[in-house]
């Protein structure tokens, strides 16, 4: 594998499901990784872990919980079109707890970070109230997310659909609507 990889897993511990990109890499990280892949949990310091993505990446894989209107447990790979970066003069706005994909995206791009491919590894969140603990179909969707993971990792973020969907099975492949995330 070459070129440098970040694998971020990001999410509240306190909000049952958004703690689902946490648990993926606290699974990943269990297992060894090629050289050059780095597999971090970055909770809920989105701030930081767009200053991280300053120090240069060929391929930046987020994963987080992300309702897109799928069936609750659904896992989701789509490819990131980072924004172009704001009037140089401005400012970053920078909201330390806000981990939307849209907001860690927009802060890098405001700071000028350009990783080289950036892809998010969602899943359909059922439930995002105040408790500790995944639902049922969302912790049943972790192997289905890791093994997501894995496949990117493999293919070392080559040429792959740009939507990808799983519930509970093999990957749905195709590029349809809602397959880029434009941040």
């Amino acid at each position: 594998m070459s070129g440098r990889i970040l694998v971020a897993g990001v999410g509240n511990v306190f909000l049952r499901d958004d703690a689902f990109g946490v648990e993926v890499v606290r699974l990943l990280a269990e297992h060894p990784q090629p050289p050059g892949v780095q597999i971090r949990d970055y909770g809920i310091r989105g701030v930081h872990l767009a200053y991280e993505l300053l120090n240069g990446y060929d391929l930046f894989v987020l994963v987080d919980a992300a309702p897109r209107g799928e069936a609750p447990g659904t896992v989701t790979v789509l490819e990131v079109d980072l924004p172009r970066p704001a009037d140089p003069g401005a400012q970053p706005v920078i909201d330390a707890h806000s981990l939307t994909p849209d907001a860690i995206f927009g802060l890098l791009s405001s700071l000028g970070g350009r990783p080289g491919r950036c892809l998010v590894v969602a899943c359909e969140p059922a439930e995002i109230d105040a408790g500790m603990g995944l639902s049922d179909p969302v912790r049943e969707a972790l192997p289905h997310a890791v093994r997501a993971v894995e496949e990117i990792l493999a293919k070392e973020g080559g040429a792959q659909d740009a939507e990808q969907a799983d519930q509970g099975g093999s990957h749905r492949g195709g590029a349809g609507p809602g397959g880029r995330f434009t941040a």
